[in-house]
């Protein structure tokens, strides 16, 4: 097994060799996890040098189930940051951290609830009559309050989620929580069979997923830093999805070994298969593309879950639209696809 730090020397090289000698803008992004298939954009846009034509070198810190980066902009020890989903912006916004969303790269929350085929569950109101449903501790504070809100779910189904498929393998007329873009390749895997895949955001929870976040003082100081940050890893998703990825897809493998081949073309393929990233708006306006107005939807439906109070966020220092919503990478994509 390679040393960790012989893997970080390879991991330079691959991106020094991408890149030009003239002196580059160094900016720190960090994820919320592990190297992973639905990070493989950012990654693209490191190894085949789309950041540093921009004019960047970026230094990308993992996440993972021991290491929080959340703090760490705020603090100004990373200048970008990738989030899950609108919740955590607002939270920061209700709390007075001054932070903001300049780009939203999943069209869709790849949050789903997975159920076993031929047990009743033909549509996703049907899931609310499930006897357990296996919810994380995060998920019963967030969209779950949203599922009982406007689904008809209740607490009595509850019963923890602990990242292991085991129960629900074990118990056929039960539902769980998971990344529509990764459990369905290890329920596969481990069990022989395709779950069936119930997308909250194809049921109205409407958030942006996989956003990048900055602090304010970025966007008033240096924006043209956050800007370059944002179409280059714009570019590197479209190259990512329709382009050659081998070199992205080797440096995930590299960084986190639990990324087999099969797990990676199966998560892009997900990706594609549920219109995570190129759907919707980003279709006209590109990848990245944000709306007030179905900001707004998500924060007054999270109201009514009971999740904040009317009010108590401000929207206007949710996102800011400057860097988006422009067609960047829309004529690669044509070239790539004939689309």
């Amino acid at each position: 097994m390679r040393s960790l730090a012989a893997r970080t020397l390879a991991i330079a090289a691959l991106a020094a060799a991408a890149g030009t000698a003239c002196a580059q803008e160094k900016v720190v992004f960090a994820t919320n996890w592990k190297a992973q298939p639905g990070h493989g954009g950012f990654y693209q846009a490191l190894v085949d040098g789309t950041y540093r034509r921009y004019g960047l070198e970026v230094d990308i810190q993992q996440g993972g189930p021991q290491v929080n980066n959340r703090p760490l902009l705020a603090t100004g020890r990373i200048d970008f940051l990738m989030t899950g989903n609108l919740l955590q912006t607002f939270d920061n916004v209700k709390n007075g951290v001054p932070t903001v969303v300049v780009a939203a790269i999943f069209q869709k929350d790849p949050q789903a609830i997975f159920a076993h085929p031929g047990q009743g569950y033909a549509r996703f109101a049907d899931l609310a009559r499930a006897p357990t449903a296996f919810i994380g501790k995060d998920g019963q504070f967030s969209f779950w309050q949203w599922m009982k809100a406007e689904h008809g779910f209740r607490d009595e189904q509850l019963k923890p989620y602990t990242y292991n498929v085991g129960p629900f393998l074990a118990d056929k007329k039960s539902v769980q929580q998971g990344y529509s873009i990764a459990e369905p390749i290890s329920i596969r895997k481990q069990a022989g069979f395709d779950p069936l895949v119930f997308l909250l955001a194809d049921h109205g929870f409407s958030t942006y997923s996989t956003t990048i976040e900055t602090r304010a003082d970025m966007v008033q100081k240096r924006p043209e830093t956050v800007r370059r940050f944002v179409e280059a890893s714009i570019l590197g998703w479209y190259n990512y999805l329709y382009g050659d990825n081998k070199a992205a897809n080797a440096m995930l493998r590299q960084l986190n070994p639990d990324n087999d081949e099969a797990a990676i073309q199966g998560g892009i393929a997900l990706m594609k298969k549920y219109g995570i990233v190129d759907s919707g708006d980003a279709l006209t306006r590109g990848i990245g593309t944000m709306s007030e107005a179905r900001i707004r939807d998500f924060h007054d439906k999270m109201v009514k879950a009971g999740l904040y109070k009317p009010g108590e966020v401000d929207l206007s220092k949710v996102v800011t639209m400057q860097f988006v919503n422009k067609g960047v990478g829309l004529d690669v994509r044509r070239r790539l696809t004939g689309k």
